[in-house]
């Protein structure tokens, strides 16, 4: 009897052990660069815990913000890799790497966070590009648009950008040349500076920046030139092996997580311009609106770097001009 008894402890104490079968736990890491208190950060904390709550536990996201796993340029290799089994960036960071997607980026005329957002998506939906196949996307958001802010005076015509110094960096970039101006490529931390010190003469930024940034404290004019506008799109993508390790239920979930927290993200990128229009404002900044035949001279000046990137893309064996268009009409 003691025998007996000594052999059903012993399996009692294996079975526990033991997994149970098909409710493992899976526990990932989510590496961010923007810090805590970020809207794009406390959104990518949310959904970590979103996960966690409608996966039952399945499913649980060790959360790491402000590039403290991995840094922004580094995000993307690091999900490949196993740094992290989730991350967060932007394409631009390895520009030349994602032709497909590159298009969002493009000068196309951006109204809201909520089109750049829906675009982004709908690309990668309809070209499924290869330059992604190395990790699993979750979803992609992208900010509001991106617009020309000045220092020391109004920029209201096409004549005006001649000899202006403006900070930019990639499409914004070649924006900014096509414009008339000369870019000025300084990565968005040393902005400030650049602009109070009068080494650039204006910046090329999304609206939320003036307030996120502080940039409205030192920019006094900004133009609305809306019929050229940018903006970057944002990813956020998991490692192949840790999503093949979820079971099918829990990625089901974590697929309609997704199309809700891109919808977030844009929603809180809108949000945030409004509230850089206003700080730029309360800081006596003043907004020129271009007129509709200025609006028009801007976009056809603006016309070559979309050629540009039809060139180069097709020069890499895609379809450029298709890629494009189909941008635009989701877009539109």
């Amino acid at each position: 009897m003691k025998k007996l008894l000594a052999t059903v402890l012993a399996l009692a104490v294996i079975g526990l052990a033991l997994p149970s079968t098909g409710q493992a736990e899976v526990k990932l890491t989510y590496s961010n660069f923007f810090p805590p208190t970020n809207h794009q950060s406390i959104l990518a904390e949310a959904w970590c815990k979103e996960v966690e709550k409608r996966t039952g536990g399945k499913v649980v996201v060790d959360y790491y913000p402000g590039g403290t796993l991995t840094k922004a340029k580094q995000c993307y290799d690091g999900v490949v890799e196993g740094m992290s089994d989730i991350g967060l960036s932007c394409l631009a960071y390895s520009r030349g790497r994602f032709p497909v997607m590159a298009a969002v980026d493009l000068p196309l005329g951006y109204q809201n966070a909520a089109q750049a957002t829906a675009t982004a998506n709908a690309v990668y939906e309809k070209f499924k590009p290869e330059e992604l196949a190395d990790v699993e996307p979750m979803y992609f958001n992208g900010h509001g648009p991106g617009l020309l802010f000045t220092v020391g005076k109004p920029v209201q015509a096409l004549a005006d950008m001649e000899g202006q110094k403006i900070r930019a960096t990639g499409n914004s970039a070649k924006l900014v040349k096509a414009l008339g101006g000369t870019p000025v490529a300084k990565p968005m931390p040393e902005n400030y500076q650049l602009l109070q010190k009068g080494v650039v003469d204006g910046s090329m930024h999304p609206i939320e920046s003036n307030k996120s940034f502080k940039l409205g404290e030192v920019c006094k004019y900004g133009t609305d030139s809306f019929d050229v506008a940018y903006t970057t799109v944002f990813f956020i993508v998991m490692n192949k092996a840790k999503w093949a390790s979820i079971d099918p239920e829990s990625q089901k979930i974590i697929r309609e997580i997704n199309k809700e927290w891109a919808d977030k993200h844009a929603a809180a990128w809108d949000e945030a311009d409004a509230e850089g229009r206003q700080f730029f404002m309360d800081q006596g900044g003043k907004i020129v609106t271009l007129s509709a035949e200025e609006s028009a001279a801007w976009a056809k000046a603006a016309r070559p770097v979309l050629d540009d990137y039809i060139a180069e893309t097709d020069a890499k064996g895609l379809d450029g001009k298709a890629i494009l268009e189909f941008t635009q009409s989701t877009l539109k």
